[in-house]
């Protein structure tokens, strides 16, 4: 369930009606429910209620808002972080240290040290050489990094080839057969602290089994490395658990069947369970509010030309992503359309063929399921500016991130001396 409704025959989110976002802000926008971030976050941690402890750390990447971050920082939800800008923003949101999560496969030295300087959970290490980086680093701070190794379980997600992350041809992690190995050679290492197992397969995962797969391989691993001399308290299980965006397809599983299931798998392990949603939590909590240009004929259906983008949501041209497009002000009727934006792309497409509300010139859409990896990939093409994002709660709401200018951003670019003259 989301937060995004008709009343009157108007699409609100919580009680502000989106055309008053749109006057005021202008389009494209991205706008999130805040009621439903935090809907989502409670779900979730109702879903682990068995478990002791769990630690859910929120993975910024999906949607690293500051207002997103803060809201979901008073919900007692920690932070995945894959950057030291992530990093830095969590920690600016009100995130703890002790509930931030470090992982990535190209951690530098440099943000290795600002995390052990600031603080941290752990550190999810994806090789052993970024073992041996992050223990020069460590030691020359005289700090200890607690640590764990993202194993690769070589575990087909069954999801998008782009978004698999467990199998062996993927980048990520060291792979389950030469665990023991590593774990054995980073013991050896100053300044860590070996503590964790962690893993994640993947995302927007829509079957339960491929995770099942991988944890049970994970509870193996964590018996070998016990009778290693490992003393593993932590197990990082990652995130992925898909959300529906497409009605045509199976409804992937409720956070309640995943946690029973995550359950049933670690009931012997005898340590902290570590998860990193992101998706779940906000995806579903916001919008991409755009406005129809024009209606163009076509070949077959006529083009609906939007002002959104792909430099404004990029998964459609980047994954063939399904997002839900729907009428602000639906007036009954119905049409098959291709919506399209106005970069200069044939992948500027967001939907071929698509039943949707019948609209004109001047009427606004939504792409529903736009809260995650929606701004956040947003790029500047075309010399678009970067879509400004409205966060709403009950009846008020703001401007979280401005639209910034064409000026804005011809300013930040500096003119060569020798170009000077003649520009």
């Amino acid at each position: 369930m989301d937060h995004f409704q008709l009343l009157n025959g108007i699409m609100h989110c919580e009680d502000v009606p989106l055309p008053t976002i749109a006057a005021a802000v202008g389009t494209p926008v991205y706008v999130y429910s805040t009621a439903t971030m935090r809907r989502h976050a409670r779900i979730f941690r109702e879903a682990l209620a068995d478990l002791a402890d769990p630690l859910i750390a929120y993975a910024v990447k999906a949607n690293p808002n500051a207002a997103v971050l803060a809201t979901l920082a008073r919900e007692g939800l920690g932070a995945d972080v894959v950057s030291g800008g992530e990093y830095q923003r969590a920690i600016a949101a009100g995130i703890a240290p002790s509930r931030i999560v470090f992982s990535g496969v190209g951690k530098t030295a440099a943000e290795m040290a600002l995390a052990l300087e600031g603080g941290l959970y752990q550190f999810n290490l994806e090789s052993l050489a970024e073992a041996e980086m992050l223990s020069d680093v460590a030691t020359a701070l005289g700090k200890v990094a607690p640590v764990g190794f993202r194993i690769n379980p070589d575990v087909d997600a069954n999801t998008h080839a782009k978004i698999t992350t467990g199998a062996a041809h993927n980048k990520f992690g060291v792979p389950i057969a030469e665990a023991l190995a590593a774990y054995e050679q980073a013991r050896a290492l100053s300044g860590l602290a070996i503590q964790a197992v962690t893993v994640h397969i993947g995302s927007q995962l829509t079957d339960l089994a491929p995770l099942r797969r991988a944890f049970e391989k994970v509870g193996a691993l964590i018996g070998e490395l016990r009778a290693a001399g490992h003393d593993i308290q932590v197990a990082d299980l990652g995130g992925g658990l898909g959300v529906p965006y497409d009605p045509a397809l199976p409804v992937p599983p409720l956070p309640a069947a995943y946690g029973k299931m995550v359950a049933e798998v670690t009931r012997d392990w005898g340590v902290r369970l570590v998860f990193e949603p992101g998706r779940l939590i906000v995806a579903n909590a916001g919008v991409l509010l755009t406005e129809v240009i024009r209606v163009k004929p076509g070949a077959l259906d006529p083009f609906v030309i939007v002002d959104a983008a792909m430099n404004d949501l990029m998964r459609p041209s980047l994954y063939d992503a399904w997002h839900g497009i729907e009428a602000v002000a639906p007036k009954g009727a119905n049409m098959v359309a291709n919506v399209v934006g106005p970069v200069c792309e044939s992948g500027d497409t967001f939907a071929t063929g698509r039943p949707i509300d019948q609209v004109e010139a001047g009427d606004l859409l939504v792409f529903r399921t736009a809260g995650a990896y929606g701004a956040t990939m947003a790029s500047t093409y075309n010399s678009r500016p970067l879509t400004p994002e409205v966060v709403v709660d009950g009846d008020k709401w703001a401007v979280v991130r401005e639209r910034r200018s064409i000026e804005a951003m011809m300013r930040e670019e500096k003119m060569p001396e020798w170009l000077r003259a003649s520009a």
